[in-house]
């Protein structure tokens, strides 16, 4: 019943084809867990399986055929997409009300009677992005959503989605992907040896890295940040920190994953210090720096506390580059 080419949430996928065939499933779900660790993708899955010619998403057939294009579409015949646009990285009241993304807007498609032998399904992704505005419009619909329609909110930052919205959706939590399914589909994709080794270190059972430019963007974003601890000025080595303009990410995004490269890197210290294993020292491109670090004398708790807010004010659009320079001075 289920696609073979998807790897790992076995147990969370059977529990929601259970509870959908049963009846029991909530019209409004929250989907948390890490970035990239999956959750569009299982659900995809609920709406795929019920175009698939043989009901079981099979992944080979032309009914599934939609659900592997890239990019992604928009609208399916059982299957609306939401996501952030612009560099803003903001889901505005124009994607629900309909002037972005369907005619008469989300509301009007989901009490539109579905397709035979299918549901209706409205994926929110990243739904930490939804701005006032076009949460208070979706509430009244989340709460008492039309029959035979469900509503599928994912995000890495549960508690960034506004409260009205938690309130109006039963959680779904994902864990970290297991190291077998991570080897599978590195191998998959092309990844041979050591530089597995190395994507399944600085991953963390995600998906964010699996493409390698990626990789060596956080690679180059994890020494900046070690370059500043050891003393090199923000100037330096900004380049790698700053946003990709030409990137199709929304800048707030960009700078969010450098943010996550720095507390990644302070955690490493911190256990580096205390005597501990790592996942970063465990690799020669930055064990003996870390160890190096480990006389440096710093307010970590400090650091962490800036870097949390910085994240905080990406919701406000704050300039990037004062915005980082501000974190890399706790650390000098």
């Amino acid at each position: 019943m289920f696609d073979d080419s998807i790897l790992g949430h076995k147990e969370i996928r059977a529990g929601l084809l259970g509870r959908l065939e049963s009846g029991r499933l909530p019209g409004s779900l929250l989907l948390v867990g890490p970035d990239a660790v999956g959750k569009r993708r299982v659900a995809l899955e609920m709406a795929q399986r019920e175009l698939c010619f043989g009901r079981t998403a099979c992944g080979h057939c032309g009914g599934c055929d939609p659900f592997k294009a890239d990019p992604l579409p928009t609208a399916f015949p059982n299957l609306l997409r939401i996501a952030p646009e612009g560099k803003a990285g903001l889901i505005k009241v124009d994607s629900i009300r309909g002037d972005e993304v369907v005619d008469g807007g989300v509301i009007a498609w989901a009490h539109l009677a579905p397709p035979q032998g299918c549901h209706r399904w409205v994926l929110i992704e990243d739904a930490h992005r939804l701005n006032k505005s076009s949460a208070n419009m979706l509430l009244k619909t989340l709460e008492e959503p039309p029959q035979g329609t469900f509503f599928l909110l994912l995000t890495h930052r549960s508690e960034s989605v506004l409260p009205t919205i938690r309130s109006r959706t039963e959680r779904v939590t994902f864990g970290p992907l297991d190291e077998d399914s991570m080897r599978r589909i590195a191998q998959r994709r092309g990844w041979v040896g050591q530089e597995i080794d190395a994507l399944l270190t600085l991953s963390g059972g995600t998906l964010k890295y699996l493409e390698k430019d990626s990789f060596q963007r956080a690679c180059s974003q994890i020494d900046a940040w070690l370059s500043i601890l050891e003393g090199r000025p923000f100037r330096s080595v900004s380049e790698s920190l700053l946003p990709d303009k030409g990137s199709d990410v929304a800048q707030g995004q960009q700078v969010a994953v450098a943010l996550e490269q720095l507390l990644l890197v302070l955690d490493e210290k911190e256990r580096v210090d205390c005597g501990l294993p790592g996942r970063l020292a465990s690799l020669d491109r930055w064990g003996g720096r870390l160890r190096a670090l480990a006389d440096r004398q710093l307010d970590l708790r400090s650091v962490c506390a800036r870097a949390h807010d910085g994240m905080r004010l990406l919701n406000r659009n704050a300039a990037p580059e004062p915005l980082l320079r501000n974190v890399a001075l706790a650390l000098g």
